[in-house]
C-alpha cells in the first residue's frame, strides 16, 4: 500500500463509520469508516477507507491534482466544517482522481464566492479490488484550530451502473442532504484538546 500521508504521530485520533442512505443502496460497499486526528504541525488529517467489491464502483482514474467542481456528481469524499456554536462552515470535497474543492458557507446553503487563495490539500489514494483509501491533510486557518470544531463527514459512490449512493454519520429525515446542521456530530476538540463523539439527540 502507498505511504500514508499520516506517518508523523498524530496528536489525537477518532474512527467514524459513515452509513448509507435508506433511499439509496450500494451492495458493492461494506463498509466506509474515516479516521479523524490533529497532527501538531497544525493540519487536519481525514482518512477514508471504503471496503466491498470496487470493481463494481466506478472510481475517476487519476488525474493531474487540481480544483474542480462538481465533484459529488461522482465518487468523492467530503467534510463539512465548522466552529462549535458557528452557522459558518466550510465544505471539503476530495476525488479519488486527486482533485478537490472548497466552499465557504455564512449559514445553511448560504454560499460565499470562490476565493484563490486557498491552500490545497494533500491528497494521496490508494485503490485496490477490495479497497480504496483516500489520505488528505488539511491546512486550516489558524482561527480554527483554538476552538472545538464540528464535523459532518460523507461519501457519494457511483456504482457501476451510475447510480450514486450517500453515506454520512448521521442522516436527518427525508432526502440526502449533508449540509444539514443534524449531520454535524462529531465534536473535535481543539488542537490541544480531545476527540469526542456528541451522541444524536
Amino acid at each position: 500500500m502507498a505511504e500514508s500521508l499520516n506517518t508523523i504521530e498524530p496528536s489525537l485520533l477518532y474512527t467514524a463509520v459513515l452509513t448509507c442512505h435508506p433511499d439509496t443502496s450500494n451492495h458493492a460497499v461494506r463498509s466506509i469508516d474515516v479516521r479523524v486526528c490533529w497532527h501538531h504541525e497544525g493540519t487536519l488529517a481525514l482518512t477514508y477507507t471504503l471496503t466491498g467489491n470496487c470493481t463494481r464502483l466506478q472510481i475517476p482514474p487519476s488525474r493531474s491534482p487540481a480544483r474542480a467542481d462538481d465533484l459529488w456528481r461522482h465518487t468523492c469524499f467530503e467534510a463539512f466544517i465548522s466552529i462549535q456554536g458557528d452557522l459558518a462552515y466550510q465544505e471539503w470535497n476530495f476525488s479519488p482522481a486527486g482533485e478537490w474543492a472548497v466552499y465557504h458557507f455564512r449559514s445553511y446553503r448560504d454560499r460565499l464566492p470562490l476565493r484563490d487563495d486557498e491552500p490545497a490539500p494533500a491528497l494521496r489514494v490508494h485503490n485496490t479490488k477490495n479497497r480504496l483509501d483516500l489520505d488528505t491533510r488539511i491546512c486550516l486557518p489558524h482561527r480554527l484550530t483554538l476552538p472545538p470544531l464540528q464535523l459532518a463527514l460523507s461519501a457519494v459512490i457511483e456504482d457501476d451502473r451510475g447510480t450514486l449512493s450517500y453515506w454520512a454519520l448521521k442522516h436527518p429525515p427525508g432526502k440526502p442532504d449533508f449540509h444539514h446542521p443534524d449531520a454535524f456530530i462529531l465534536e473535535v476538540a481543539s488542537l490541544n484538546g480531545a476527540v469526542i463523539r456528541k451522541e444524536p439527540q
